[in-house]
This record gives C-alpha cells, structure tokens and sequence, in this order.
C-alpha cells in the first residue's frame, strides 16, 4: 500500500459530561471521554477480567453543540475519526502530551426508551455505567384511526 491511514472507530460510553468552548470566531470545540472495555477469563483462575480503555474525544462546531444538547455521562455512542497527537505546556512548566480521536461521524446508540428505563430504575450496584441519555429522535404524532377506515388482512401471502 504506498498511502497511509488515520481512522479510528470506538463504541463506547461516556466517562463525563461534554465540556465545551467557544471561540471568539463563532465557532465552538465539544471534549468527552469515552470507555471502551475488553473481556476475556483468566486460564489460570478461570475469573472473568474486564480491562477499561479511555479515549479523549474531540467534536467541533455543529456536532460540538448536538452531542452538548443530546449526550450524558453513561450514554453509548459509536465515535469515527482520526488519531490526533497533541502537546503544551503545564501551569508547572512541564511538556504534556495527549492523543485524541477527532470526530468525522457519530452515531448515538442510547435511546429514549432505555433512558427513560434506567432513570426510573436505580442501576443495579455491580454496573459502572450510568444511565443512557436520550438520542435525538424523531416524534410521530399517533395514527389516528378514521370510522371509514377498512381494517388491514394481515394474511397475505406476501414473502416477506
């Protein structure tokens, strides 16, 4: 292959709260962590490990404002983009440095439905994600049945 590839794809949870910041420009920048687990029995001992990798996110603009408005800590979303290597200087004067994952799509994976589910019912004590947060959904109005309305055959004898 004589190009390169950057690309990243995660589905995870988040680890905190969306933090913004607006610029003087107009535009904005969105910051989260994600957690990502990986799963497998020790041989040994034969217990169930469960190792948790954190992942810096980073949104920009319009996306920035809809994960804002639609994501909470606990939430799972699938998170595409590339690696980004970052660095600056401490208050105390030290380099620090930083990889990021900067967002090109995303899809929210949590539902109304689940959200609702979990904030009415108190997690159980063993799980270490919080409640899912409602995803940005579509509302149909209900379908109203008119008297004239003939009602459908649910026995055809379509294939599929």
């Amino acid at each position: 292959m004589s190009g390169t590839l950057n690309k990243v794809m995660l589905i995870g949870h988040l680890g905190d709260e969306v933090k913004m910041h607006y610029f003087e420009g107009g535009g904005c920048i969105g910051r989260f962590p994600i957690a990502t687990n990986d799963s497998y029995t020790n041989k040994q001992t034969g217990e169930r490990v469960t190792n948790t990798d954190w992942h810096n996110i980073v949104v920009r603009n319009k996306a920035a404002e809809i994960c804002e408005k639609y994501l909470s800590k606990g939430d799972k979303i699938y998170v595409e983009g590339r690696l980004k290597n970052r660095q600056w200087q401490g208050e105390d004067g030290q380099t620090r440095y930083t990889t990021e994952v900067q967002v090109t799509d995303f899809t929210f994976l949590s539902t109304k439905q689940e959200s609702q589910s979990n904030a009415a019912a108190p997690a159980p004590a063993n799980t270490t994600t919080n409640h899912p947060a409602a995803q940005p959904t579509q509302q149909s109005q209900p379908q109203q049945q008119s008297p004239q309305a003939t009602p459908v055959d649910d026995n055809d004898d379509l294939p599929f």
